[in-house]
């Protein structure tokens, strides 16, 4: 009769197994949360690297851009300097030169970077916070509440989310706050679908049944359980519709709706004058367009690495 065998190797052993036997228990290995694990991942990858290079950047020339500028922004000292046909290059004490408004041009792209941030964030915000409040409303209840909700927001995907914003900021009139609505406006509709499916997905999972088994109520089901494992596609989306906001502030001050001032510091504004002197002076255009496209590629390397990294199946 054959004599069973035994592991050999005691470090696979159940830990009390090991310490019955006389031997030194091992001791659990720990398992990490999903975020905890999703941050390892992103630190071995080169993508999110780069993208949260790009991202650290932007947000530190937003912030110490009064620091960083070496003068003050929307200054026409050097009005004199710029005639119909020449704009002054770099010269010293001025390392890109002037703009068409007489301003120094380096000064006027680091401020436009802070106004790009405030508005892009505080827009994305707004967006999040009204869209997810329909889709976890729409998620959470079901049934008709469920139907009319998504209706209204099939109405708004209806519209392109460009011509929505403009609509939003013509009506509103040209201010940074209405931008700022115009912006929130297209993507809450991107926010309460995602949520609402998220839910509905986590709705059928055995955590919930076994909850609802228990006799907890569906209000503390929904709020701390279901709500809580469904943000993580939402704040991916967050991630990446920053980006998308970036553009969308450039695109709404090229045509127009942004600030009245037409010496603020704006990156589409900049754009629009640049775009006047294309032949003459292309770095007019080509730098504030550069800034715009890195930002932009930045928030959406890094919102692309955070959502391959999350997601379970990219991980097999």
């Amino acid at each position: 009769m054959s004599q069973p065998t035994v592991d050999p190797q005691p470090s696979r052993w159940p830990p009390r197994l090991v310490q019955a036997m006389g031997g030194d228990a091992v001791p659990d290995e720990k398992g990490t949360s999903l975020w905890a694990g999703a941050l390892q991942r992103m630190r071995r990858n080169p993508t999110a690297i780069l993208g949260a290079v790009i991202v650290l950047g932007f947000v530190l020339v937003a912030l110490l851009a009064p620091v960083l500028a070496p003068y003050e922004p929307a200054s026409t000292e050097w009005i004199a300097m710029v005639t119909p046909s020449d704009v002054p290059g770099p010269f010293p004490g001025h390392p890109l030169g002037l703009d068409p408004f007489g301003s120094d041009l380096l000064t006027q792209l680091l401020y436009g970077a802070r106004q790009s941030l405030i508005i892009g964030v505080v827009s994305t915000g707004l967006g999040l916070l009204v869209g997810a409040l329909l889709g976890g409303v729409a998620g959470a209840f079901g049934g008709w509440v469920d139907t009319v909700v998504m209706r209204v927001v099939d109405i708004l995907l209806s519209i392109p989310s460009l011509l929505l914003a403009v609509s939003v900021a013509a009506v509103l009139g040209r201010n940074p706050l209405a931008i700022m609505i115009a912006i929130a406006a297209a993507q809450v509709p991107i926010f309460a679908r995602l949520l609402r499916g998220s839910m509905l997905a986590q709705r059928g999972q055995d955590y919930v049944l076994a909850a609802s088994s228990l006799g907890l109520r569906r209000r503390t089901v929904v709020m701390s359980h279901v709500l809580p494992n469904s943000l993580g596609p939402v704040i991916v989306q967050a991630t990446l519709t920053l980006a998308t906001s970036i553009i969308e502030v450039a695109a709404l001050s090229y045509l127009g709706l942004g600030a009245p001032n037409p010496a603020v510091a704006e990156w589409g504004r900049m754009l629009v004058k640049g775009q006047e002197r294309l032949q003459s002076e292309p770095h007019l255009t080509l730098l504030p367009g550069l800034c715009i496209a890195v930002t932009a590629l930045g928030f959406t390397l890094f919102g692309e690495a955070l959502r391959e990294a999350l997601d379970p199946k990219a991980r097999r």
